[in-house]
């Protein structure tokens, strides 16, 4: 297959890596020193103590690929409102566009066939600018249980995990969807097609949701909030408050807070993404991963008492410490 990975930092490359060494035809589209590494020495991808290097096409602009048969994103969530209008010259018209993000989609309700079908949340899309960019027939759901990271430009490593679930807005399991199901698994990684992806985004998001804010306001590493008592109080109140927001939308949740904690302490001592990115400087997900729940609460007059607390301690400590 043809395919252009949009976003190929530290999940984005991990994939392009995989999909490259096993004989599709991957661009990648990145910026800044990473993508000048790319260009110069290629994407070295380290997994397991051994590293290959693939020199594969990269750009700033993916009109320069022209067009594929899927399409991944893998960008942070407040990087891919301004990337969706740039996609149509890769697109054929029933192109898939894989979206590899963390947090709540901003295509949430789209083709979802509940009471909201087709509206917008807020926070994530508030203008309908993401919604009038990209046709929602391209897209495909996409839950990551993989970790990488970007150690220095150009070289991406593969730290675990190799999990993708995957699913049609719908929940059609599809031709397109078995496509990339099958190039997935034949590149070495677990792909999953799911009937239900907007259970499987709530799933990953009660322990982003709550283990991800408490980090980066704590700057804590994954074992030691496992190891606090009173940070775990907190934790458990969020995830419920999260079920409870997920449940009133209609997912339905097969894993029970206990159950999530314990896959949390499987991490050991990982620093958690939003505070590796509040350390570098970067901006924070947090509409995607906090915003959007509480928004969604707001919606279902659901309380959010624990929730709404960390969401203006996590404004704030953003406001203070990132740049302006």
């Amino acid at each position: 297959m043809k395919i252009l990975i949009v976003g190929a930092g530290a999940i984005g490359g991990m994939l392009g890596g995989y999909l490259a060494a096993a004989g599709h035809e991957v661009g990648l589209v990145a910026r800044g020193a990473h993508l000048a590494e790319l260009r110069a020495d290629g994407l070295m991808l380290r997994a397991n103590g051994k590293a290959r290097t693939f020199h594969l096409p990269a750009s700033d602009d993916p009109a320069d690929f022209g067009p594929q048969d899927a399409v991944f994103i893998a960008l942070k969530a407040y990087a891919i409102g301004p990337m969706l209008g740039r996609l149509a010259p890769v697109l054929w018209p029933d192109t898939p566009v894989v979206t590899a993000i963390n947090g709540l989609p901003w295509w949430y309700f789209y083709r979802e066939g509940g009471r909201y079908d087709g509206s917008s949340i807020a926070c994530l899309d508030p203008d309908d600018s993401m919604r009038e960019a990209l046709d929602a027939k391209h897209l495909v759901g996409c839950v990551v249980h993989a970790a990488a990271e970007v150690t220095e430009p150009g070289v991406v490593e593969h730290t675990g995990g190799r999990g993708f679930i995957m699913g049609e807005l719908d929940g059609a399991i599809t031709p397109r969807l078995e496509a990339i199901g099958k190039a997935l698994e034949g590149a070495g990684l677990q792909p999953t097609l799911s009937g239900r992806i907007r259970d499987d985004i709530w799933t990953k998001l009660i322990g982003n949701l709550s283990y991800n804010p408490v980090a980066a306001l704590t700057g804590a590493l994954m074992n030691e909030i496992n190891d606090n008592a009173d940070l775990l109080d907190l934790i458990r109140r969020m995830m419920f408050e999260a079920i409870a927001v997920g449940e009133a939308y209609g997912a339905r949740f097969t894993v029970s807070v206990e159950e999530r904690l314990g896959m949390a302490r499987k991490l050991g001592a990982a620093k958690i993404s939003m505070l590796q990115d509040l350390e570098r400087g970067r901006p924070l997900e947090i509409d995607a991963i906090v915003g959007a729940v509480v928004e969604l609460a707001r919606r279902e007059h659901v309380s959010t008492p624990s929730t709404d607390g960390v969401l203006a301690l996590l404004r704030e400590r953003a406001r203070h410490t990132l740049p302006r």
